[in-house]
């Protein structure tokens, strides 16, 4: 039995559209779910607190980006989630490192580390913030590499 060409590429366009659309419905998803998460809203919540770091990204207004979810820096578990989240402002860009662990009695998470590296090279740590009057940036170095 012969098929028409045509046919077979009806087909093929079908089934492309149909992943395609998967894809990116499973992509949404996951997004959406990173967003709604307690150590995602904690670490947001910690930079908005955050006067200096909120100035120096040149915000209100604040635009949080998607996380890019091929990043190694982006890992959660049951009891840990370490996730790097960028964000802008009117003036600059930055990513929020983060990483938050999980009580295994309460089940709540609660933020370890949070700290925002702007485009620039500087680093706040929003944990242990200066005043605003003082230096606007750390000198330390974010040490990622040890994150797992």
């Amino acid at each position: 039995m012969r098929v028409p060409t045509s046919q077979l590429q009806q087909l093929t366009i079908f089934t492309t559209v149909l992943c395609g659309g998967g894809i990116g419905t499973m992509y949404y998803l996951q997004q959406k779910k990173f967003t709604k998460s307690d150590y995602h809203r904690l670490a947001l919540q910690q930079l908005e607190a955050c006067p200096v770091a909120m100035n120096s990204l040149g915000a209100p207004p604040l635009k949080v980006h998607s996380i890019h979810l091929t990043d190694r820096h982006n890992r959660v578990d049951q009891r840990t989630a370490q996730i790097k989240i960028p964000v802008t402002g009117s003036k600059t860009g930055a990513y929020l490192y983060t990483s938050s662990i999980r009580d295994p009695d309460t089940n709540r998470w609660s933020l370890k580390q949070a700290v925002l590296k702007m485009r620039e090279g500087q680093i706040i740590d929003l944990l242990n913030s200066p005043a605003p009057d003082a230096a606007q940036t750390q000198a330390a170095e974010l040490d990622t590499e040890h994150w797992h």
